[in-house]
């Protein structure tokens, strides 16, 4: 049996779905999967062993030229690849209207959320077979739910694995007992301050860590380079590559993160990681991992760097007492 998952965005969503993978690799090896995401994040899809071929999109990009050329040309290779692999069953993990039209090119049975558990309900109308999730769930017990009911099988619930590993890396720039502080996310009220990222770094330089921390943007370079000036034992990665930033981000002892995609793989890997939320609630899609803990601010509160590193302590010696 083959199948292809639709899971195109955004990267803390395309994380989210890994369990359900792992699950589904578990309790059915007759299966081989394939996985359909975008462009940017194929590199996350590339770390689960179980997937055989990735196809990607690119509609965040189409989106900026609907009419153009390449666009057609583009998605037309897409509905071509997709129906050329005679998939058995395409499971929309997404449940939104573009994920359905996406499923819809590989020509194939679709399975998916009904229409009250779909967070676009037009979606269902693509769909052969539709179950019933609730909503009020963690993402990633929704998906893993999805997939026991697409593929016959009730998922274990009293463990959580992802089946990733980091990558493999060659960068020189970390080494030792590192903690990455991940301060870029993309909406302003989702960050934490300056000021506030670089007593964090100070509290752990005190303990002996090496903070490291990168940047994506023009923005996040002058926080990062802010958080170097006034902790010279800050290690500053320059920007790079999604696959080489994973693979620091794995190497860590500690991952320090905002509400972010980055974070979310940290937990993913099993890493100790304190998560730093300030205006999202991380109740239905925060980080979830053996030695993951998300702080939330109160309203109209704030959350103290000393927290968030007695946290980080607590994590790291829950970790070191763990069978390996």
């Amino acid at each position: 049996m083959r199948v292809l998952i639709v899971k195109t965005s955004s990267m803390g969503d395309v994380i989210h779905t890994l369990p359900a993978l792992e699950d589904a690799r578990r309790n059915r090896p007759d299966v081989s999967f394939d996985w359909c995401v975008e462009e940017a994040f194929a590199g996350i899809v590339a770390l689960h062993p179980a997937i055989a071929t990735i196809h990607t999109v690119a509609i965040r990009r189409w989106r900026t030229r609907p009419l153009g050329r390449s666009t057609w040309r583009e998605a037309a290779r897409l509905r071509r690849a997709l129906r050329d692999c005679r998939y058995d069953l395409v499971i929309d993990a997404q449940g939104l209207l573009k994920s359905a039209l996406v499923a819809k090119l590989a020509a194939a049975p679709i399975a998916g959320f009904d229409r009250s558990s779909a967070r676009e309900p037009s979606a269902t109308l693509f769909y052969d077979r539709r179950y019933a999730v609730p909503r009020d769930l963690h993402a990633i017990e929704r998906t893993r739910r999805l997939f026991g009911l697409a593929l016959g099988y009730e998922p274990d619930f009293s463990r959580l694995e992802s089946g990733i590993v980091p990558p493999a890396s060659v960068s020189t720039f970390v080494g030792g007992k590192t903690a990455f502080l991940l301060h870029g996310t993309s909406r302003e009220d989702k960050k934490w301050s300056a000021g506030d990222w670089i007593e964090t770094a100070r509290l752990l330089a005190e303990r002996g860590m090496t903070p490291v921390t990168t940047w994506s943007n023009d923005r996040e370079k002058a926080v990062a380079e802010a958080i170097v000036q006034a902790v010279p034992q800050t290690v500053l990665v320059p920007k790079s590559p999604l696959a080489e930033i994973a693979a620091i981000i794995g190497r860590s002892v500690l991952v320090i993160g905002a509400d972010t995609g980055l974070t979310h793989l940290a937990s993913a890997f099993g890493l100790p990681t304190v998560a730093v939320f300030l205006a999202t609630e991380p109740g239905l899609t925060g980080p979830r991992g053996p030695f993951s803990s998300t702080l939330l601010a109160p309203p109209g509160g704030h959350v103290a760097p000393v927290e968030v590193v007695a946290e980080a302590e607590r994590l790291m010696a829950l970790k070191s007492q763990a069978p390996t």
